[in-house]
């Protein structure tokens, strides 16, 4: 169930905020992974459904955040499509 949903919400937020995506260097800086190797935006584009990103980010949510793996699969849905679309805006 899905009954905290505001703070499900917060949650994506902070990670979004978190998320540091630089256009002129075309790279990308996020907060449940090893903050000193940026990727490259394509590569993120390419690969943010393989366990690269995905395991990082459902043990980041789960251990900040004690997200559900149900939850965690929301926030990774809504994240990566929230990434993209700034992604795509500021190419």
């Amino acid at each position: 169930n899905m009954e905290n949903k505001r703070y499900i919400d917060k949650v994506l937020e902070r990670i979004v905020s978190r998320t540091k995506v630089d256009y002129d260097k075309g790279e990308i800086i996020f907060p449940f992974t090893n903050l000193s190797t940026p990727y490259s935006l394509s590569s993120f584009l390419h690969f943010f459904r393989t366990p690269p990103f995905s395991l990082p980010f459902v043990k980041y949510c789960n251990e900040q955040f004690g997200l559900t793996l149900e939850e965690i699969e929301y926030v990774y849905r809504r994240y990566v499509e929230i990434i993209e679309d700034k992604i795509e805006d500021g190419q």
